[in-house]
């Protein structure tokens, strides 16, 4: 969400940057909307005014009948009037919600993914002496996951991770946490099951309110008890990630510079209903309804180049975390059509995945500017005493999945079996160097 007086100041780069992000919204009657919300709430406070100032002429004596019928007709004016202004504020929000960032200046102007750009490449694509397998194929072999039996239980993508596939993928999970710890990202495991304004307040809402069609979230569906034993019929929702959760951690605070910037680095189970995808991607395990993800969030003063700063930093650690893995790997620099709309600069990383012939996301970094700080409502207090917006930026790690793939399909061998990257060994039993079949 942007501040509305930026909006009014800078009408037409905002329509430019909604046409380039092909979204549709008319901002010339947001501005009108506004302009008529306003004045309703100028008349409510004129009819309120004069309604206090009867009141106080009536405890002088006893009220006329034209004073009382005056009152009277003020009291349903303004009932009317707040009807009228409970409407408008509700089309004025449902506009709001959908104004885009203005893309930082550097970002790329494109229809479709297909103008994303390539930014940074490492590697080269894996080359075999022999027929490679894809991950199904070797995870069956070795017996890592077992599809079949996930489905059955679990439903379409479901999924179980057996034997040295849950030991492999733990370790990319410590891999990647203890290499945040180490650039200073305070480790956190978030709520995974969150309030309607966490995901509202970090844009993984289409609009103002959850929509089932569009939005790619799970919603639960049965309703808790609170501490007083009480029902509670609040709607709550599985993370997709771990941004909303650390994103909305400090929700309606007041940070003091000082404090600033914050670097968190969450681990969580995330869940994606993936109804935006259906038909992709079906053969193996590269979209999946569930899976684990170690997830980096900053937030920064409103200052783009300290923002832009961390979200290089970001980058470069996901970068570091391919590298180490030995995966080959590129940066996209995503154009403004692949991009939400709130989001100020974006990059992908894509990991080389032989059975697609071609690299596959394993992350994603982006940098909202204030966008998501206005829907959470943190602030902090600047050295020259003004109460500002925080910055909030959001990067993959690793998540759990993709990288597997990856790593199962670049480094299989002959004999079917898979060499372990090194760095991860040491979270492995025994140090395991090398999955093999089973006897």
């Amino acid at each position: 969400m942007l501040d509305i007086k930026y909006i009014r100041e800078n009408a037409e780069q905002i329509k430019e940057a909604a046409k380039n992000k092909n979204i549709t919204i008319d901002i010339d009657k947001l501005l009108k909307t506004d302009d008529e919300r306003r004045a309703l709430q100028t008349k409510i406070d004129e009819l309120r005014a004069e309604r206090n100032e009867l009141a106080k002429t009536n405890k002088k004596g006893k009220p006329t009948e034209e004073q009382v019928n005056k009152g009277r007709d003020i009291k349903e004016n303004i009932a009317q009037k707040e009807e009228e202004l409970e409407k408008i504020n509700d089309e004025y929000t449902g506009l709001m919600v959908k104004v885009p960032t203005i893309p930082s200046p550097d970002t790329p102007i494109g229809k479709s993914e297909h103008e994303n750009i390539e930014h940074f490449k490492w590697g080269e694509p894996t080359k075999f002496d022999f027929e490679p397998k894809d991950h199904i194929q070797i995870a069956k072999n070795l017996d890592l996951f077992d599809t079949e039996r996930g489905a059955k239980v679990a439903g379409y993508r479901g999924y179980y991770v057996k034997n040295e596939g849950v030991s492999l993928q733990m370790a990319l999970m410590m891999f990647a946490l203890e290499k945040l710890i180490s650039r200073g990202f305070m480790p956190m495991i978030p709520p995974t099951l969150v309030r309607e304004f966490a995901l509202f307040g970090s844009g993984y809402f289409a609009g103002k309110n959850f929509n089932e069609n569009i939005d790619e979230i799970y919603k639960i569906e049965n309703f808790g008890v609170d501490a007083e034993g009480k029902q509670n019929k609040e709607n709550k929702f599985l993370i997709g990630t771990a941004e909303p959760s650390l994103l909305a951690y400090y929700a309606n605070e007041v940070l003091d510079e000082g404090q600033l910037p914050v670097k968190m680095c969450g681990f969580s189970q995330c869940y994606r209903s993936e109804i935006g995808s259906y038909g992709k991607d079906t053969k193996g395990l590269y979209r999946v309804h569930e899976f684990m993800k170690v997830e980096q969030v900053c937030i920064s003063k409103a200052d783009i180049e300290e923002s832009d700063k961390l979200h290089n930093e970001m980058v470069e650690i996901s970068k570091e975390l391919h590298k180490d893995l030995g995966l080959p790997f590129r940066v996209l620099q995503i154009c403004t059509g692949d991009m939400s709309a709130g989001k100020y600069k974006m990059f992908d990383l894509e990991a080389w995945m032989p059975s697609r012939n071609g690299y596959g996301e394993t992350g994603s970094a982006s940098n909202f500017l204030d966008w998501q700080a206005r829907r959470l409502n943190v602030r902090y207090n600047s050295k020259n005493g003004d109460k500002k917006y925080v910055y909030m930026l959001n990067n993959t790690a690793l998540p759990s999945v993709r990288p597997m793939i990856a790593i199962l399909e670049n480094f299989q061998q002959a004999d079917g079996s898979v060499v372990i990257p090194e760095v991860l060994r040491k979270y492995m039993p025994g140090n395991l160097g090398v999955i093999k079949a089973k006897k």
